[in-house]
């Protein structure tokens, strides 16, 4: 049995908004085992990258962890002082942004910027802290006599490249990649997910893979945790989730991508409606105003997240009938209205 590096359970982030108080994320529970890649994966403002954020506790003003807990190899990471927290930060639990380019200074060399992390918060020497530079470089395919250069001397790629060798500095144990290839052409993309790949399986570390694109998942992720209106609404093996899905919503995603194998067959069928305002959250399962096949039930009672296979669990009322959802999935008419009808 594979061991568990991170267990969040019942994870709630809340922001102070001026009507009051928004629940970003609310509820949210899923574990990361040691040496895999984990997806969160879901639309814009479903919460995936507030549950990120809330893992190395870097988030805004107004935002709170107000309530669950993070479980780090046993140790809670919510509820332990901002100097425990900043001394496992790089160390144990590394972070690279969407952007690279904005996460890196312009005025200071990549080699200046790698030094900053390994002698101030690794305790390097100048001439340990040179050496290991060079093979955090070598480590994700650039040429060491570029370390001189300033960030804008990179192209999207390489910049994303050095964002990757800053995180692995210091060795962590789990890095939490926040939409890392969003912004690069899909060349390059292929290239930053083989690399991220190679290194994770050659270090042993753990990753979680934040992304909107379940193409991305499919292609190097292990597991997947989809997330709809700050709640999970599905997790399970990358194989699992995306191939027999349980939830409407995972089953929607999957339609609104082109074909994971390359096939040019159909149109995309995209899901009508937007997520709800959750300052106002809607009653009962939070897609249901969206979903083809709610009923009554779904508008009035939150569905408790059900076991549809070892490992696969989905927050759906009708999840014990995903055989013959699927089915009816698969059809662009089913997706054509928002209103709620028995299948």
């Amino acid at each position: 049995m594979t061991e568990t590096l991170l267990s969040v359970r019942d994870l709630k982030v809340s922001y102070k908004v001026g009507r009051g108080t928004l629940d970003a994320v609310d509820g949210a529970s899923f574990d990361v085992p040691r040496g895999s890649i984990v997806g969160l994966v879901g639309e814009s403002g479903c919460g995936k990258t507030t549950v990120a954020r809330a893992l190395t506790r870097v988030i805004a003003d107004n935002a709170t962890i107000s309530g669950g807990q993070l479980l780090f190899e046993g140790r809670d990471l919510a509820a332990i002082s901002e100097r425990e927290m900043n001394a496992m930060r790089w160390r144990d639990i590394a972070f690279i942004p969407q952007s690279a380019m904005n996460s890196l200074d312009p005025v200071y060399t990549v080699e200046y910027q790698l030094n900053e992390v390994l002698r101030k918060r690794g305790g390097l020497g100048r001439a340990q802290a040179r050496k290991r530079c060079e093979e955090l470089f070598e480590m994700v395919g650039i040429e060491t006599n570029r370390l001189g250069d300033f960030p804008h001397q990179f192209s999207g790629g390489m910049r994303q490249r050095v964002a990757i060798a800053l995180a692995l500095a210091l060795n962590p144990k789990l890095v939490i990649a926040d939409e890392p290839v969003t912004a690069l052409d899909v060349i390059v993309q292929r290239q930053i997910l083989d690399q991220l790949r190679e290194l994770q399986q050659q270090l042993g570390i753990s990753v979680i893979l934040v992304t909107h694109d379940i193409s991305v998942v499919a292609y190097i992720c292990d597991r997947t945790v989809v997330m709809y209106a700050g709640r999970v609404a599905e997790q399970g093996t990358m194989e699992a989730t995306l191939t027999q899905p349980s939830h409407p919503y995972t089953m929607g995603l999957r339609n609104a991508f082109p074909d994971l194998q390359g096939a040019a067959s159909g149109m995309l069928t995209p899901i009508n409606g937007a997520p709800p305002n959750l300052a106002l959250p809607p009653p009962g399962c939070r897609f249901a105003p969206r979903c083809p096949f709610a009923i009554d039930k779904c508008t009035t009672v939150s569905p408790e997240t059900l076991e549809v296979a070892a490992g696969h669990g989905a927050a759906c009322h009708r999840a014990d009938e995903a055989s013959k959802l699927r089915k009816l999935a698969t059809r662009t008419e089913t997706w054509m209205t928002t209103e709620m009808a028995e299948a």
